[in-house]
């Protein structure tokens, strides 16, 4: 059975990592804060004290870092995973940064013999809890064959969508369409509201036809209870929006409906809305239309 270390124990990583020892895999974890790591250990991890002793004693090293800085120190840097490089070992990166970043690790590797994959996830705590993620592969089939059996004790859609950088490719185009959603969410609650009829009546009206999506399914629940606490935070939706746009730049790209979310969730977080939901968004059209759905 492959051996599997874990860098990265957020929200997310703690759960995935967590996941992938229930399924059998001996893990080995590293995190910049002890708590999570004690808390796996406790559940029959082993600890390390750096990237690059996790990499030297594993088959297969995850990341899941908050930007594309922090992965490339985790990697390359001093102590990362490429001083800890050996035959056969595999990086995978759960981490949301940008394309080119990826690709640019994904041949630094290489040139020590370890294969890369990007390989971001989408579904945020509650699919990273029950192993339910869709995970966005870029990089070399016989790096996704080897991790593969990884990937089932960790999420339920596996896409291998191309060559090194394709999986980060993926998940920015999901977190288009992810704000997209958030934003069209909070515009017709609030509209509902404001033009008198009720926004839980309007969301049971129209759910279930052409509008049906995850979103709809899921969000609404929460914010009718008040509940705007993060799944997914709203400062790294932002984090993810500016990969799109730079992204976008790169590739001379029109993408005038994702630069508009990108200026709400701007707003938000001068709103100190920054820790909370990425469908608190919410509270930004709201103060705008002057009017909340729970008023």
């Amino acid at each position: 059975m492959l051996k599997v270390g874990y860098i990265g124990l957020g929200l997310m990583g703690k759960s995935i990592a967590r996941n992938i020892l229930k399924a059998g895999f001996p893990v080995v974890v590293h995190n910049r804060s002890r708590a999570a790591v004690d808390e796996l250990v406790a559940e029959g991890a082993t600890a390390a004290s750096s990237p690059a002793e996790v990499a030297a004693q594993v088959d297969v090293v995850f990341t899941n870092l908050p930007d594309s800085p922090d992965v490339e120190q985790v990697a390359l840097g001093e102590n990362g995973i490429i001083r800890g490089a050996h035959p056969g070992l595999v990086m995978v990166d759960n981490s949301t940064i940008k394309p080119a970043v990826a690709r640019a690790i994904a041949a630094e590797l290489a040139k020590v013999g370890v294969q890369a994959l990007d390989a971001p996830v989408s579904g945020g705590d509650i699919g990273a809890r029950n192993a339910t993620l869709t995970i966005m592969v870029g990089g070399e089939a016989s790096a996704l064959e080897k991790v593969m059996p990884v990937f089932q004790a960790m999420g339920k859609t596996i896409t291998h969508v191309g060559d090194a950088g394709a999986g980060q490719v993926a998940k920015a185009a999901n977190q288009i369409m992810v704000a997209a959603q958030m934003v069209a969410m909070g515009e017709l609650l609030v509209f509902a509201k404001k033009a008198g009829v009720d926004p839980r009546k309007v969301v049971d009206a129209i759910k279930a036809g052409a509008a049906q999506c995850w979103t709809l399914d899921v969000k609404p629940p929460r914010l009718f209870d008040g509940n705007r606490a993060p799944g997914f935070k709203a400062h790294m939706q932002l984090k993810d929006l500016h990969i799109v746009l730079d992204t976008a730049h790169e590739y001379g790209i029109p993408v005038s409906s994702a630069e508009e979310h990108t200026r709400l969730y701007e707003q938000m977080i001068e709103l100190g809305m920054g820790n909370l939901d990425n469908s608190a968004v919410l509270g930004v059209i709201e103060k705008l239309a002057g009017v909340g759905i729970l008023d």
